[in-house]
């Protein structure tokens, strides 16, 4: 008899900020797998509107409605940190054919770091295939109005912070 083979996966990014777009991939692939952990990149080379703890909070409260969905901060590879998290799987989100030549290459490399990492790839719902967080810091920092891509708390603190 074989056992059911419970599946951890990993949908790691920066979510500088989590936008609404994310959102739509993690409540995707909560009804596909049975575990998912969103892996909040520190990203040291990045200048990050928030920090770390910040994205890692943001991401546990617009996803607390999801039982298998948990977030957490990492530094270092994510080769690592999937190893320290027992996760074979990688969701990635794809919205354009640059997208995809990106994540190929990235795929490749963690395959070569991690032989058995899979990476399942998805697209984004057509309403949030545009969506990105840059565009959704850039937008905000030049104060347009962000409430209709990101979670409300993320909107409220991209209010705040653009008023620092």
């Amino acid at each position: 008899m074989s056992q059911k083979r419970i599946s951890r996966v990993l949908y790691p990014g920066t979510f500088d900020p989590i936008t609404n777009g994310h959102l739509d991939l993690v409540e995707r692939a909560a009804n596909m797998f049975d575990e998912v952990i969103i892996a909040v990149a520190a990203s040291p080379s990045k200048q990050t509107m928030f920090t770390l703890d910040e994205r890692v909070a943001f991401a546990r409260e617009v996803t607390k409605h999801l039982d298998n969905v948990t977030a957490k901060g990492f530094s270092g590879l994510l080769v690592d940190f999937a190893k320290q998290e027992q996760a074979n799987v990688l969701i990635r989100g794809l919205r354009t054919t640059v997208d995809f030549e990106y994540e190929f290459g990235l795929t490749n490399m963690y395959r070569r770091l991690m032989p058995g990492l899979e990476s399942v790839f998805l697209t984004p719902a057509e309403e949030h295939a545009f969506i990105s967080s840059t565009i959704v810091r850039e937008v905000a920092i030049h104060g347009g109005n962000v409430d209709q891509f990101v979670p409300e708390v993320v909107a409220s603190a991209l209010h705040t912070k653009k008023k620092v």
